[in-house]
């Protein structure tokens, strides 16, 4: 699902985890002089971040779509770019002062795996942090298309059941991975949409669950969801708030 065109996948959530992004690595506690790695880098929002912070040479990257990794060596030639999971980080124990992921968590096949992992290849006082959407509460970017598809398909399956993404269930993944020193807190960042059709027309590229879900209707289904959506939005200009939480830890 996430095997796509960097440039689709920033119309869709770029414009959201580029401005998350950047309160994350405050979050975390990442400052110049240390060594990080992204988990799950996907075109690059976090990773252009760390490298501006830290310089590209003292940056890596992972991600295991292909498409993402080429992009992301094109875009930062400085950065190191692998193509890998979270559960099998090819990198030696105590390698980073940091490790990181952002909107990944939940889409980890082994989410507490995943996170032993970047436990592993963090220094013994580094920082390990992870980011998901607010989805159990609503908060998330996407959370008012899922509300019209419920309104139109009650069955859909939607996200807010995936991992880490309600209050408090990050942190305990966290500490079934062996992390302590665990700290919580909620990020939110604002975006802006010209109109209806800047905020619908990514829906439709396929990407992530809902843009799957989207493309597996028939065309007069996700002509009943469009409209409710437009009825759920007002006209004209408007802006979308979307939270995270964030928790930080050490290995």
């Amino acid at each position: 699902m996430f095997e796509v065109a960097a440039e689709a996948y920033n119309r869709f959530m770029g414009r959201y985890s580029e401005p998350l992004a950047a309160r994350f690595i405050d979050a975390a506690g990442v400052h110049p002089g240390q060594e990080a790695l992204d988990v799950g880098c996907g075109p690059g929002a976090l990773t252009a971040q760390l490298a501006a912070r830290l310089g590209p040479s003292a940056v890596k990257a992972l991600d295991p779509s292909s498409s993402f990794v080429e992009a992301l060596r094109e875009r930062l030639p400085g950065v190191e770019v692998t193509s890998g999971v979270a559960e099998r980080l090819p990198y030696p124990d105590d390698a980073f002062d940091c490790a990181l992921a952002q909107l990944v968590v939940h889409f980890m096949a082994d989410p507490v795996a995943g996170l032993a992992e970047m436990a592993r290849v963090t220094r013994p006082e580094g920082v390990v942090a992870a980011c998901v959407w607010d989805l159990a509460k609503g908060g998330g970017p996407l959370s008012l298309f899922w509300e019209a598809v419920r309104g139109v398909d009650p069955s859909a399956p939607g996200e807010e059941s995936r991992p880490g993404t309600r209050e408090g269930h990050l942190a305990e993944l966290f500490a079934a991975a062996g992390l302590h020193g665990l700290e919580e807190r909620k990020l939110t960042v604002r975006v802006a949409y010209a109109g209806f059709a800047e905020w619908w027309d990514p829906f439709t590229l396929g990407i992530g669950p809902s843009g799957a879900y989207l493309r597996g209707l028939d065309a007069a289904k996700r002509g009943q969801i469009r409209e409710r959506c437009a009825g759920l939005l007002p006209e004209g200009a408007f802006e979308v708030d979307a939270s995270a939480w964030c928790v930080r830890g050490r290995p």
